[in-house]
């Protein structure tokens, strides 16, 4: 039998499980093809995977599958070799395919396992930062609540409203049931309730601060849970309800002592203020973290706001205070300015009338004086005479201080004769001191300059105070005046830490030195010799006299002149040196001087009277004008007297000589410039004097403006007289 190539014919399959299995296989042949197609699409769009490879060697085994599946549809009938040895091909390479991707397997499945762990790292810092966003989230919230929360605490500094805001604000965030605030009472042993959110008055019950659940509040800076049946969370009855969670914070009340103005308050913090919140009753809520930093942030910025209010209400009561103080100081100044005022107005008056009679006084005793007299009333009248300047003395002594004191009275500069003023003081101190034997000495260094600026009568009134006391001091021996311009290194004087002289080219500085041998000094006596109307206890019982003015004023006398006097004496019975210095201009030129009036007269002996000289006394008191009129006349004037303005204005003519003006009237000043304007040229205008008790500055000044040609300061003796007029008629002018 020959053989053939065909395939035995194999067993009738059944029609029904053969007919299954051809669709099976041709839908399993259809999915493996469509598999490949999704992996090509995975991995064009998985540029990141690191396994390509892989994926192809596995759709390659995917698709051998397929194609083996495929092939095996042929398989259900009758097939050739060829069907068979393409059926065997196909199962060879899917099986090497497979085993390779089996081998593959055994390297990649532990970095598939490396990736998972990274995935579910990955998972895990993805889950806390969602936590984180979370948190970040309710931070941003908290924040949000707590801005809005302290701009409407911090719109108001009234404690009443930042209290009452807060807890309305709070109740409205955090949707409480109750919110309450307890403060300490004044004596800080208990805590009263003072405001709560859903009642609008208060009971205001209160409990003591010690209480265990207070100081366990108290003790934290932390919102702090607390029993809801504790005595300060029972806010409001329960009525069944099962209560909600309750929680309490400390709110730190700042507490001000001795606040001061333009200076930090004391603060301190030990007091605090109780704030309870209540969440709704019957409900499970409960208190979140950040609900509880929320009520601390809150209870902070309340702490804060309660502050500025406290220091706003510590800074307004010292503003009424200060307020209070700047009106009391205020009518205190306008009541010291008018007791100024009336003290001056009073001594001005005072000095008029106190100076009429002085005036009248020694004019009589100097005309009496140049009458014949027997010896006994020759010293009677050098007796009263002598009292009557010493009184003059002493109202200018009160007059002076009054203006040092309210500062009123100025220095007027101008250039004089230093030599002469020495030697004026001398002249008269010297009959004084011949009564009583003592030896009065003059030396004047030979570096003192001829001529120097400064105010002539307040230096000459110094000299003779700080001269006159040494003559009133001593019973016998000697006084002795030293002069000379003090040397650089001598000008400071360690009992005078707060005079600071300073040498220049315009100025010097004179340096006086008055030594007596009298009484002395007792060194305890020091502090009050300068003081007015205070004198040395061992000088004052020795009946000397005196008012104790004359030191207290050389003392004003000499600051005003930018200088120092102080006393040195060695004990009782050892005598005193009194020792001043005072800074004067250097003259640049040597012009005559403008000496005093008695000086001048001194120098001018050619004119012991006047005969025809016509003169008006203008006087409106009777007596003063009685005065200078006997002055007048006994030197020879034609004199007439006026007791008004009118009546001088109708009988002054270019025929008189000399007008002597009582300023003092009303229109004294007045009558000057009328007087000018009726005789306006100057060689028929009389030469226009002022009586006055004024020696000021402003009086002066007065007299300048309305063109007087001198002022004589009452009272007037019949030497001062004769003087004035000597020194009227050659310069014309007494100024």
């Amino acid at each position: 039998m020959e053989s053939c190539n065909c395939i035995e014919p194999q067993l009738p399959p059944d029609e029904l499980l053969s007919k299954y299995q051809y669709i099976s296989d041709f839908f399993i042949a259809l999915a493996y093809f469509s598999i490949p197609l999704e992996l090509i699409y995975f991995v064009k769009k998985s540029a990141v995977f690191p396994y390509r490879w892989v994926l192809v060697q596995f759709g390659a085994f995917i698709v051998l599958c397929g194609a083996t599946h495929l092939i095996n549809l042929w398989t259900f009938t009758i097939h050739s070799r060829n069907v068979a040895i393409v059926m065997t091909t196909a199962k060879i390479l899917t099986a090497v395919v497979s085993c390779a991707t089996a081998l593959m397997l055994v390297h990649i499945i532990p970095d598939l396992l490396s990736v998972k762990t990274r995935e579910l790292f990955l998972k895990n810092k993805a889950a806390e930062l969602d936590r984180e966003m979370g948190l970040i989230r309710t931070q941003e919230e908290t924040g949000r609540h707590v801005r809005m929360l302290t701009h409407e605490i911090r719109s108001t500094l009234d404690r009443h409203t930042i209290l009452k805001t807060t807890l309305v604000e709070l109740g409205r965030t955090l949707s409480l049931e109750e919110c309450a605030l307890w403060m300490p009472t004044r004596t800080g042993l208990e805590l009263q309730l003072a405001y709560t959110l859903r009642q609008q008055n208060p009971v205001g019950y209160t409990v003591p601060i010690h209480l265990p659940v207070i100081n366990q509040v108290f003790s934290s800076n932390r919102a702090v849970k607390i029993s809801p049946n504790s005595p300060v969370a029972r806010l409001r009855p329960l009525a069944g309800k099962y209560p909600g969670e309750v929680v309490a914070v400390r709110v730190p009340l700042l507490h001000l002592s001795n606040f001061q103005i333009n200076d930090w308050p004391e603060l301190s913090t030990k007091r605090y203020a109780l704030m309870v919140l209540m969440l709704p009753s019957d409900s499970a809520r409960q208190w979140h973290t950040y609900e509880l930093e929320l009520v601390e942030v809150v209870a902070d910025q309340v702490a804060v706001a309660l502050s500025h209010a406290a220091i706003l209400e510590e800074s307004m009561r010292a503003r009424d205070l200060l307020m209070e103080q700047n009106v009391a100081l205020d009518l205190a100044r306008r009541e010291a300015e008018t007791a100024i005022r009336a003290r001056n107005d009073f001594l001005a008056v005072m000095n008029h009338e106190m100076r009429t009679p002085m005036h009248a006084i020694i004019a009589l005793s100097s005309l009496l004086q140049e009458t014949e007299l027997t010896p006994e009333q020759r010293l009677m009248v050098e007796t009263i005479l002598k009292s009557s300047n010493l009184l003059a003395t002493l109202i200018n002594d009160v007059l002076d201080l009054s203006r040092l004191e309210d500062g009123s009275l100025q220095l007027d500069l101008g250039s004089f004769n230093l030599a002469a003023v020495f030697r004026e003081v001398i002249n008269l101190i010297r009959p004084i001191a011949s009564v009583k034997k003592l030896l009065v000495t003059l030396h004047l260094a030979p570096d003192l300059p001829e001529y120097a600026i400064g105010d002539e009568n307040r230096l000459m009134q110094t000299l003779l105070n700080v001269v006159g006391n040494a003559v009133k001091f001593s019973k016998e021996g000697s006084i002795s005046i030293t002069a000379f311009v003090a040397k650089a290194e001598s000008l400071r004087d360690p009992r005078a830490p707060d005079f600071f002289p300073v040498p220049s080219d315009n100025h010097f500085y004179l340096r006086v030195q008055v030594k007596d041998t009298g009484s002395g000094i007792n060194p305890q006596d020091y502090p009050k010799l300068f003081t007015k109307f205070a004198q040395s206890q061992s000088l004052a019982t020795k009946n000397s006299g005196g008012s104790g003015l004359g030191l207290a004023i050389c003392k004003r006398f000499v600051h005003l002149m930018d200088g120092h006097i102080w006393l040195e004496s060695e004990g009782l019975g050892k005598g005193c040196t009194a020792i001043f210095m005072v800074k004067l201009g250097i003259a640049e030129c040597c012009t005559e001087s403008k000496l005093p009036a008695a000086t001048k007269a001194g120098m001018n002996h050619a004119r012991t009277d006047f005969p025809g000289l016509k003169v008006i006394v203008m006087d409106d008191n009777g007596v003063s004008r009685m005065v200078t009129k006997g002055l007048l006349v006994h030197l020879g004037c034609d004199v007439t007297g006026v007791s008004s303005g009118d009546e001088c204005l109708r009988l002054i003519s270019q025929d008189h000589h000399v007008l002597f003006i009582d300023v003092c009237m009303h229109d004294g000043y007045e009558v000057a410039r009328r007087v000018h304007e009726k005789l306006t040229k100057r060689h028929e205008r009389p030469l226009t004097v002022a009586l006055t008790a004024n020696s000021d500055k402003a009086t002066k000044d007065q007299c300048r403006r309305v063109g007087m040609n001198g002022v004589v300061l009452k009272p007037v003796s019949i030497d001062k007289m004769r003087s004035v007029l000597s020194d009227l008629l050659e310069h014309r002018i007494l100024l």
